[in-house]
């Protein structure tokens, strides 16, 4: 994923790798992307030992250099390719720490169970106000109007944060039950 995203963003126009990086973070990519922001120093050197990027040019400021980047055709190809196998690629992720937890509250006393759960809804919340966030800076940096797919993709993790949150609650309410976790 992180070659496509640094294929997406010279694609753009031609950039420094720090530049990529800040883009990457305003744009919130570790959340939705999946990907480690620092690693696309390691992504830039293999793309262009690939030929997928070049040096565009060199920019000095002060004592140092830094490198701008260019993506080449045959980068506008792999980036396709990359797209096609991120659209093809099945991205079903199960919580299956929290189910394996469900699974095994009974071994617990009831309320210690619902304590860790409670955590658990703490971070579910904090994951959605975080979401929010990027959202709203997502608006403001996009002048108010989002693309319809990216719109998508923020309601996606928006529900699917929900549904989990649902799931903790549900958990909650039934191990809250008399003799719920016999």
């Amino acid at each position: 994923m992180t070659r496509l995203l640094v294929l997406a963003m010279l694609g753009l126009k031609p950039m420094t790798g720090y530049d990529i990086k800040v883009m990457l973070e305003l744009n919130d990519a570790e959340r939705w992307g999946g990907v480690l922001i620092g690693s696309i120093y390691n992504a830039l050197k293999k793309l262009e030992k690939d030929g997928y990027i070049e040096v565009a040019s060199i920019e000095s400021t002060g004592h140092r250099q830094k490198a701008i980047y260019q993506i080449t055709e045959k980068g506008r190809e792999h980036e396709q390719e990359l797209i096609i196998e991120a659209l093809e690629k099945s991205s079903v992720v199960y919580p299956t720490t929290l189910y394996s937890g469900v699974s095994f509250a009974f071994k617990l006393p009831k309320a210690k169970a619902v304590e860790a759960l409670e955590k658990q809804k703490k971070i579910l919340e904090q994951e959605e106000q975080a979401i929010n966030a990027g959202y709203e800076a997502k608006l403001i940096a996009m002048q108010g109007e989002l693309p319809a797919l990216t719109q998508l993709a923020f309601d996606n993790m928006l529900e699917i944060v929900k549904v989990q949150t649902k799931f903790v609650h549900q958990a909650i309410d039934i191990m809250k039950k008399n003799n719920s976790l016999e």
